[in-house]
C-alpha cells in the first residue's frame, strides 16, 4: 500500500531531516506497522519510491492523506455530502459525512470497539450478516475470529473508497464478500435463516430510518436463524434535546419482530426466538 501522511508525521519527517538525521522510523500506514525511513535533503524514501517532503504546515491535523502519484492529497471525497478519513490518536481512523462521525473515537479506539462488539456474536464457525460495512471494522474482526463468511453490504460508493485507502480496512477475497448495494433493499431478496449472526450499524436515524424501521427488523428475523445473534449499534442521540430513547424504540420494535433484547453498551444485543 502506498504511505498514507498525517500531519503529525509529516512534521516528525521535517524535524528528523532538519536535525540531521539520515534514517528515521515512523509509520506510514496509520499505525498499522514501522517502517525505517531514508531521508534525503529534498525529499525522502521507503524502498525504491521518492517523496517529496510537504511543505511546512500545509497538511491540516484533521485530515488524512494518500500519494496520488503527484503529490499527498486529502483521503476525501463530495458526492451530496463530504465524506473523509479523519485521523485518531488512537491510530485507526474514523471517517465523517459532512462533519458528523460515524465512528465513536472520543473514549475507544474505533478498531478495538469493534473487536469488542463483534465479541458479542462470537462469530467462530459462523456466517455473519454485517448490513452497513462502512471501514470494514466489523469485518475485520469477524475474520480475525474466524467466521466461515461475513458478507459485508455498504451503499456508498465514496466510502467504498476510502476502504481502499485505509490500511485498517480488510482486503477483499478469503471469506469476505463485500457488497456495494443497499441493505434496505436486498435483505428481501436472502434465503430464510441463511446466516447465524448479524451486525447493524446504521447511519443516525435522521440519515436512514428505513434501518430502524419495524419492516427492516421483520427482514433481519426471518434471514436469521433461530438462536442467532445481532448486535445493533444505537448510541444516544437526542436524548439530551429531544427526550428521545431511542435505544428502547428499537428494542421495542426488535421484540415485536421476534427478538429477545438487552441493553449492551451503546446497543443492543439482540437474539432471534
Amino acid at each position: 500500500m502506498l504511505p498514507t501522511l498525517t500531519a503529525d508525521v509529516a512534521d516528525s519527517l521535517c524535524r528528523a531531516r532538519d536535525s540531521g538525521l539520515t534514517e528515521y522510523s515512523c509509520s506510514l500506514d496509520l499505525g498499522r506497522s514501522l517502517v525505517t525511513v531514508r531521508l534525503g535533503p529534498d525529499d525522502w524514501s521507503v524502498g525504491e519510491a521518492a517523496y517529496p517532503y510537504p511543505r511546512p504546515k500545509s497538511l491540516k491535523d484533521r485530515s488524512v492523506y494518500y500519494w496520488s502519484g503527484t503529490g499527498f492529497e486529502v483521503i476525501s471525497r463530495y458526492h451530496q455530502a463530504l465524506i473523509k478519513l479523519v485521523p485518531t490518536r488512537w491510530g485507526p481512523p474514523t471517517f465523517e459525512i459532512d462533519g458528523i462521525k460515524m465512528l465513536p473515537t472520543q473514549q475507544v479506539c474505533p478498531y478495538a470497539d469493534a473487536q469488542r462488539k463483534v465479541g458479542l456474536i462470537e462469530p467462530q464457525g459462523k456466517r455473519v450478516l454485517d448490513t452497513c460495512g462502512g471501514l470494514g471494522y466489523f469485518a475485520a474482526w469477524c475474520l480475525a475470529l474466524s467466521c466461515t463468511r461475513v458478507v459485508s453490504y455498504e451503499k456508498n460508493e465514496t466510502v467504498l473508497w476510502l476502504r481502499t485507502l485505509n490500511p485498517w480496512s480488510p482486503p477483499l477475497g478469503g471469506a469476505l464478500e463485500l457488497v456495494h448495494g443497499d441493505i434496505a433493499l436486498a435483505v428481501a431478496g436472502m434465503a430464510e435463516a441463511s446466516f447465524d449472526a448479524i451486525l447493524h450499524d446504521p447511519p443516525r436515524f435522521g440519515i436512514a430510518g428505513e434501518l430502524y424501521s419495524r419492516v427492516f427488523y421483520d427482514e433481519l428475523a426471518r434471514v436469521l436463524r433461530r438462536r442467532g445473534q445481532l448486535f445493533h449499534y444505537t448510541g444516544s442521540p437526542n436524548r439530551l434535546t429531544s427526550g428521545r430513547d431511542v435505544p428502547q424504540e428499537v428494542s421495542v420494535r426488535l421484540q415485536k419482530a421476534g427478538f429477545s433484547t438487552r441493553l449492551e453498551g451503546d446497543g443492543i444485543l439482540a437474539v432471534r426466538r
